[in-house]
């Protein structure tokens, strides 16, 4: 049975037991409300009672479950389940049209990896906020662009796609909501950092569980970790004398460039290679693979 729930919904052994977990722990607080209303209505136990109670627990659980889930770090899990069930309650499960799962993309500079992952869906974008991808027909939308600086490029090619884009700042990020806020708002199922140079926050990391990935344009776990980005890497590559690099596609954890690698490609180190050089053959890698994984991913999301 727990092989069968953890293929259905593409989870690890962990998430299974703290999927459970929520389950059952949502239902016991909602029990717990429903009974402390009745309670202070000052209604005695009768028929009334128990039909108010069942219509109460049933208007109270996706509430406490998802009270219950931010702590467990299965937030993401427990939104797309309920926008699932409501879906099937209210007729809208049409098996030929699945909703797109809403991508943030997390970036700080020029955004040319956000400009593919925006272009791998349809040309000019933006339709209701669904669009097939061009990989095996799993579908995704850019729902919001989140930068931390003010002028990135990014943030114009948000404007030309029609995106919200979301200008952040430090101190709410590390020491405040995280702008989780903001992402619940915008209905956010997975976030893709594209070249984004803070660390996620914990309470990120663990509200989307296994739903924030980065790309590394090295081959982790050699040239990672604080500091290591741009051509800062490739120059760390070529003074190593390294006889190839490549990218790493990884899921994002409390630790820089440390979490379980989902996919990697490489390229030759020629002994002329520059850090530009390198960096050339290494965004062909990035702008060929990133939207790729991403539907395939999110292809996987959307089954669950």
């Amino acid at each position: 049975m727990f092989d069968k729930l953890k293929q259905r919904w593409g989870t690890n052994g962990l998430n299974l037991v703290l999927i459970i977990a929520t389950f059952a722990l949502g239902g016991s607080l909602c029990g717990y409300a429903g009974r402390k209303v009745l309670l202070l209505a000052g209604l005695e136990k009768g028929f009334l009672w128990i039909i108010l109670y069942i219509l109460l627990i049933t208007l109270l659980w996706p509430v406490c479950v998802l009270i219950i889930s931010i702590p467990l770090g299965q937030f993401s899990f427990f939104k797309r389940y309920l926008v699932k069930v409501w879906a099937k309650l209210s007729g809208g499960n049409n098996k030929n049209r699945q909703p797109a799962i809403r991508i943030a993309i997390f970036a700080s500079g020029a955004g040319s990896n956000a400009a593919q992952i925006i272009l791998a869906t349809s040309p000019l974008l933006r339709e209701k906020g669904e669009a097939k991808t061009k990989a095996d027909g799993a579908q995704y939308s850019v729902a919001l662009v989140v930068c931390n600086k003010q002028g990135a490029g990014v943030l114009q090619i948000a404007q030309k796609a029609g995106i919200p884009s979301l200008l952040i700042e430090k101190e709410r990020f590390f020491n405040g909501d995280n702008y989780l806020p903001e992402l619940v708002q915008h209905n956010i199922d997975f976030i893709v950092l594209a070249g984004f140079l803070w660390k996620m926050p914990s309470a990120l990391v663990q509200a989307y569980s296994k739903k924030i990935i980065n790309i590394h344009p090295a081959l982790l776990p050699k040239y990672g970790g604080r500091g290591m980005y741009g051509n800062k890497v490739h120059e760390a590559v070529i003074a190593a004398k390294e006889k190839e690099s490549g990218i790493t596609i990884h899921y994002v954890d409390e630790i820089y460039d440390h979490g379980e690698i989902i996919f990697q490609a490489t390229c030759g180190v020629a002994p002329n290679d520059t850090a530009a050089s390198l960096a050339q053959k290494i965004h062909v890698l990035e702008h060929a693979n990133y939207p790729r994984v991403i539907a395939e991913l999110t292809k996987k999301q959307n089954r669950s």
